[in-house]
């Protein structure tokens, strides 16, 4: 089976450990080369111990789900023989408690708008496409937040 690797780099820099005075700045470098600056959303840890600039796993997260759907749906798309011209989406993590009192990511929107070369599905076409590419989805089928796309279209 094919195995997907980050590695994570954190140094500890700031002057209290214990009392929680240090920077989460870390890099994610990952198996094809590309290293990404990461810190906590400063929602979350704020400045100056969080770095707003970083990419903070939640974002990675809900960026990780949206680009594995829209991957997805390419291959589905061009299956079926529809041809998509450009792909873009906002796609939007919301956090919530969960029954134990944790914090969560609760529901990924994705907000897909897509254009074609030629003729474009009908509404009918294009649900089942988003709903056979979230089922088929690595990343959907690996989590348990619910992933929805709101009210798909075109360009």
């Amino acid at each position: 089976m094919p195995q997907h690797q980050a590695t994570i780099h954190w140094t500890c820099q700031g002057p209290s450990f214990a009392k929680g005075q240090y920077s989460r700045e870390h890099t994610w470098t990952f198996d094809g080369g590309v290293t990404v600056a990461a810190s906590p959303s400063p929602a979350v840890v704020p400045t100056p111990w969080s770095n707003p600039a970083g990419v903070d796993p939640e974002e990675a997260l809900v960026a990780a789900a949206a680009s594995c759907h829209m991957m997805t749906f390419l291959w589905l798309a061009g299956k079926a023989g529809w041809r998509v011209a450009q792909y873009d989406d906002t796609a939007i993590g919301h956090l919530a408690k969960n029954a134990a009192g944790a914090w969560w990511i609760s529901e990924i929107v994705l907000h897909p708008i897509i254009s074609y070369e030629g003729p474009a599905p009908d509404a009918a076409a294009l649900a089942a496409l988003h709903e056979q590419a979230h089922h088929t989805c690595f990343i959907a089928n690996s989590l348990k937040s619910t992933i929805r796309v709101a009210a798909p279209s075109t360009s």
